[in-house]
């Protein structure tokens, strides 16, 4: 029996798809959002992180 047939079963299921859904595009507009708004300084200290090696990023 596959998993699908399980899903089947449970009543109401097709709203968690929609929900799952809806709080990934919410996400993804807040982020988009933020992204356009904020500052280029912010931006580029972010996006430096990973490449800083000084004991004051930890």
């Amino acid at each position: 029996m596959d998993f699908v047939n399980y899903v089947e079963k449970v009543s109401g299921v097709d709203i968690y798809g929609l929900t799952s859904f809806m709080i990934f595009f919410v996400f993804f507009i807040v982020i988009g959002v933020w992204a356009f708004k904020a500052d280029r300084k912010v931006i580029d200290h972010l996006s430096n992180l990973p490449l800083n090696t000084d004991s004051e990023n930890l």
